[in-house]
């Protein structure tokens, strides 16, 4: 027996998220955090302590001062790759402490 109301499961996840756009920003964010782990590398993660996105702004903390000032130099260039990384414009700027 053949299904009349069939979708494919893409639209219906499309379809969900829709509806709840905060569920999907919040996974975006989660992409970011990621994102900064693939783009950035395991050397970096060593100096990275914490890291968080709240209001578009990415948050990270080093504990490394020479390798903070040179990925501040870099910001730009870092938010646009990261942004690529996540498929969507989802920070606007990176604060790094």
């Amino acid at each position: 027996m053949k299904r009349k109301n069939t979708q494919a499961i893409g639209e219906v996840l499309r379809d969900f998220f829709e509806d709840n756009t905060e569920l999907y920003e919040k996974i975006l964010e989660i992409r970011i955090e990621r994102a900064w782990k693939e783009v950035l590398g395991p050397m970096v993660m060593q100096y990275t302590r914490n890291i968080y996105v709240r209001d578009h702004i990415l948050y990270v903390s080093l504990t490394s001062s020479v390798l903070r000032s040179e990925l501040t130099l870099c910001r730009d260039r870092l938010v646009k790759s990261l942004n690529e990384y996540a498929g969507a414009t989802v920070i606007r700027d990176i604060i790094i402490r």
